[in-house]
């Protein structure tokens, strides 16, 4: 139903409410309630009883209401009801206890530590509820990458063909030497092999390389010729069929370690091979190899010093030592070249006539064939020593900046090349290994090494002298 046709409840029309009955006139067609003529309420204003102002509406509402007194002023207790509300206490919600209201001009009190804790927190949320989208995103990124890297997704990423390129390398470590028929392991040869092979499994088992750990005691086919170390060409060649999608392998002694496993080997080789490579032996040349070639019945790319200059007819990658090539840590490429490098390497006619002549024996074969066979040459380039074979101090002789491992340049590979001919082998690893664990610490570890190095320094000052005089003079304490 419409108010504006809503029944009056008093019979014959009009409502209860004063000053708002319209008398009818008698004889009027209509009922109810009339507007006044605006020409008579305009002309005569307080003498028309239909003309109703707001002050006498106010004053016949109160007393309809029951007040007997006049709403001027609005009475004692409405002047003061303002006031005197503020002073009452008030219930808080959820709470039990009262608190007093606020009173203008009055110092607020201090709240309790609880409850300035509870107004940041209603702060912070309401913050965070504005920021809850940006919150989520940046939330759900931190998700992803901790579950990238926590998950086998990261060497799936690495190890594919055309994101990573982590299965077109594999390295192949020489294992359990000392296990063969030339002499057998003893507790200090055995720790050495475990280091060893669990750096190798760590460093590829973060960018998704293959590792083929040779056990070379099994080979028992070569104990009647002597010829353990040749069997490393045998390994190679075996390797290249069970992994028909590699590329590149990596030979590696077991006397080895990886500095720094953060870097790959496309990153620190591969992806600029030219200008990590040199293919003119003349730049470091111990082993005084008249280069290039110049017989008359060769072509002009393998007279040439540098070959066809290309990166992509290179073959096979050897680094040298002070004293000539060093086989202990190699690059070798899968191609027809390298089948039948393999085949003349392994051919046992060079064995037979030079095995007494040859001390490093797969080694100096190598030489012997760069040296004699100029075909080999257009595909072999060099590395530099410490690009990924750097020696220990002590090995070659004295100190040399290109030789030898410099820990501020953070080099790649250290090869602990001769250190069972008077040098400690397993003690040159345990030092290697301490040091890249120290050199490739995370940022928490540093964070916990810098106190705990703090915490030492102080103890230091601090710690009680037992009342001797410790000065130490020409390596000797003197009380």
């Amino acid at each position: 139903m419409s108010l504006d046709r809503t029944p009056s409840p008093q019979p014959g029309g009009g409502w209860t409410t004063p000053g708002l009955n319209t008398p009818r006139r008698k004889g009027s067609p209509f009922k109810g309630r009339r507007s006044p003529s605006p020409a008579v309420a305009y002309a005569q204003p307080d003498r028309d009883p239909r003309n109703v102002n707001w002050a006498s509406a106010q004053a016949k509402s109160a007393e309809v209401s029951g007040y007997g007194f006049p709403s001027v002023n609005q009475g004692f207790f409405q002047r003061n009801f303002t006031s005197f509300s503020s002073q009452l206490p008030f219930h808080r919600r959820g709470g039990r206890d009262f608190a007093e209201k606020p009173r203008p001009g009055r110092r607020k009190k201090a709240g309790s530590t609880l409850e300035t804790f509870r107004n940041i927190a209603a702060v912070l949320s309401r913050a965070a509820w504005r920021l809850r989208f940006r919150l989520g995103v940046v939330l759900a990124i931190v998700m992803v990458v901790v579950l990238f890297y926590t998950t086998p997704a990261h060497r799936a990423y690495r190890r594919s063909s055309w994101l990573g390129g982590g299965n077109k390398f594999v390295i192949i470590l020489a294992a359990n030497q000392g296990g063969g028929v030339m002499e057998w392991k003893g507790p200090r040869e055995w720790a050495i092999e475990r280091d060893s092979v669990k750096n190798k499994k760590r460093y590829t088992s973060r960018w998704g390389y293959d590792l083929e750990i040779v056990d070379m005691a099994i080979k028992r086919r070569y104990a009647h010729e002597w010829r353990e170390s040749w069997e490393k060409v045998d390994t190679i060649r075996r390797c290249l069929k069970d992994y028909p999608n590699a590329e590149w392998f990596w030979w590696l002694d077991l006397n080895t370690f990886i500095m720094e496993p953060s870097y790959s080997l496309q990153s620190h080789i591969f992806k600029n091979l030219d200008k990590h490579t040199y293919r003119d032996i003349n730049e470091w040349n111990p082993l005084g190899i008249s280069h290039p070639p110049n017989a008359s019945y060769l072509d002009p790319i393998t007279t040439s010093a540098t070959g066809d200059s290309q990166t992509s007819s290179i073959n096979m990658l050897v680094p040298q030592d002070c004293s000539g090539f060093n086989l202990g840590s190699f690059f070798i490429r899968r191609s027809a070249w390298t089948d039948r490098l393999l085949d003349i390497w392994w051919d046992p006619v060079h064995y037979e006539q030079r095995h007494m002549q040859w001390e490093h024996k797969e080694q100096d074969a190598f030489e012997y064939l760069y040296e004699n066979q100029p075909w080999i040459r257009p595909h072999t380039a060099f590395l530099p020593q410490r690009r990924a074979n750097s020696f220990p101090p002590g090995a070659c002789g004295s100190d040399n900046a290109t030789i030898h491992y410099q820990r501020n340049d953070r080099d790649f590979m250290v090869n602990m090349a001769g250190c069972e001919w008077g040098r400690d082998c397993w003690g040159e690893m345990y030092n290697y290994r301490e040091m890249s664990n120290y050199l490739n610490r995370n940022p928490w570890q540093r964070i916990r090494d810098g106190f705990r190095d703090a915490g030492k320094s102080i103890g230091a000052i601090f710690r009680p002298s037992d009342g001797k005089s410790e000065a130490k003079k020409g390596g000797a304490y003197v009380e």
